[in-house]
């Protein structure tokens, strides 16, 4: 059977896990789910992901939600297909743990709210809270600048090749690319390299394409 993506287009989550699958060259069905008829809090999509958010994935008879978990068993089950993202040795696996922790709970929190500030809510006829940006933009600058210190020893979060932490990072990254936000990556020469280089990788031009 086909692996299914139920997830909405815009959604940096949906985004993360086709990128995922981009990058073990597999193919996949993207079943958009419309969320503005509330079809993510209905049956058939809450039998995939009770808490009615996207994405819910699909291979074979296995059903998972949470992104950051889908993401870990494409590694992990088509771990000898496309480019590696995670690794063997316990040490690295342990360092690049460490820095799936701070994606999740460290850049993730301010980035997410930058986006759906600044690029969201004018979509959806809402006004942006310009307290909140300025305050999440004070929290994204100080995770930065540990980024910054990272990145001056190695060429990407996780170690010296791509993983999945910097796969973590690629959508809200490349939407923070697109609002003033950039000038904080832009003022880190290593942290806007290595911002450059996840974006331009082929498997998410391929995931933007397929989205267009």
């Amino acid at each position: 059977m086909a692996i299914k993506v139920h997830g909405h287009p815009n959604s940096p989550p949906s985004r993360r896990v086709l990128l995922a699958l981009s990058e073990k060259g597999l193919d996949y069905e993207f079943v958009p789910v419309d969320m503005s008829t509330g079809q993510h809090k209905k049956e058939p999509f809450i039998s995939i992901n009770p808490f009615g958010q996207v994405p819910g994935f699909e291979d074979g008879d296995l059903q998972l939600f949470e992104s950051r978990a889908i993401t870990r068993y494409i590694a992990y089950a088509y771990a000898d297909k496309g480019t590696p993202l995670f690794d063997q040795d316990p040490k690295k696996v342990a360092i690049i743990s460490v820095w799936l922790e701070v994606e999740a709970l460290k850049f993730d929190v301010p980035g997410s709210k930058l986006s759906y500030e600044i690029l969201i809510k004018p979509l959806l006829g809402m006004t942006t809270d310009e307290g909140a940006v300025e305050q999440a933009q004070g929290q994204l600058a100080s995770v930065l600048d540990v980024y910054e210190a990272r990145l001056s020893k190695s060429k990407y979060l996780g170690g010296d090749s791509f993983t999945l932490v910097d796969l973590h990072h690629v959508p809200i990254v490349n939407n923070m690319m697109k609002t003033k936000v950039k000038a904080l990556f832009d003022a880190r020469p290593h942290v806007s390299a290595w911002a450059s280089d996840i974006l331009a990788r082929p498997a998410w031009a391929k995931v933007l394409a397929e989205l267009a």
